[in-house]
């Protein structure tokens, strides 16, 4: 696999952030389709079946690359943002919703690799290779895509992955730690992840935890989040757990009439 191409970057925002990306002449960076804000002069887009950290790939192995990207509910294409331009020039992508972009330095992760979440990957240096990875653990499988399906980020580059709401990052010793199934952001490839049931009856029932919980065991560092899309829409959904809250009080039955 070559070298990742190497890029400047600047995070911008608080609640809802974006990178932009600062590209020499020549350079790449690859993107979700979509997910481009802006771009300057020089830069020009192009979209591919890949990633392109192989060229010598053949069409048979792009097809089956881009039809596991369809698995993760992504697009079949990437999108190549290249400067042919004679000096510097930026661009700039946003996630699909709220949140906070993680910058994650493969080159410093072991095995120069990272486990994402299938929604979870924004853009990257070209030269990332990108690819899914199915949980063989019965519970993950039990549960279909909470954690099921991930996605595996590849090389010695920059990649940015996007996290709803707030971000929390852990690193953990030989521990474990038990998470709400939507909020596992990202984790070192020597983590195992696991999703496993709350436990009793009464707790899956009452407890409004929910019934599975995700399971993270090893050493390495895990990136969550705190407001995974699952929410975000519960939270905004005309008959979702907010709007029940709002039908109880003293000011939302006078607003309802």
């Amino acid at each position: 696999m070559p070298a990742s191409h190497v890029i400047d970057y600047q995070i911008k925002g608080e609640s809802i952030q974006i990178v932009e990306v600062e590209l020499d002449p020549l350079e790449t960076v690859i993107a979700e389709a979509g997910a481009m804000l802006f771009m300057d002069d020089g830069i020009l887009f192009e979209t591919k079946m890949g990633d392109g950290s192989n060229p010598n790939q053949s069409l048979f192995d792009k097809l089956l690359s881009a039809g596991s990207r369809v698995l993760t509910g992504e697009s079949l294409f990437m999108t190549h943002f290249t400067n042919r331009g004679s000096r510097k020039a930026k661009v700039g992508f946003s996630a699909p919703y709220p949140g906070t972009v993680i910058p994650i330095d493969l080159a410093k992760m072991r095995g120069n690799e990272v486990i994402v979440q299938k929604d979870g990957f924004l853009c990257a240096a070209y030269g990332t290779k990108l690819s899914i990875v199915f949980n063989r653990k019965i519970g993950a499988g039990l549960v279909g895509g909470e954690g099921f399906i991930l996605q595996k980020l590849q090389g010695d580059g920059l990649a940015f992955v996007h996290a709803g709401g707030t971000l929390i990052e852990r690193t953990l010793n030989n521990e474990t730690l038990r998470v709400d199934t939507g909020c596992v952001v990202a984790m070192e490839s020597q983590i195992d992840f696991d999703v496993e049931s709350t436990g009793s009856l009464k707790s899956m029932i009452f407890g409004g935890e929910g019934i599975y919980l995700a399971t993270l065991k090893g050493t390495g560092k895990v990136w969550l989040q705190s407001m995974p899309i699952r929410k975000l829409v519960q939270a905004l959904a005309p008959y979702g757990g907010n709007s029940r809250k709002e039908a109880s009080s003293i000011l939302g039955s006078f607003l309802e009439r």
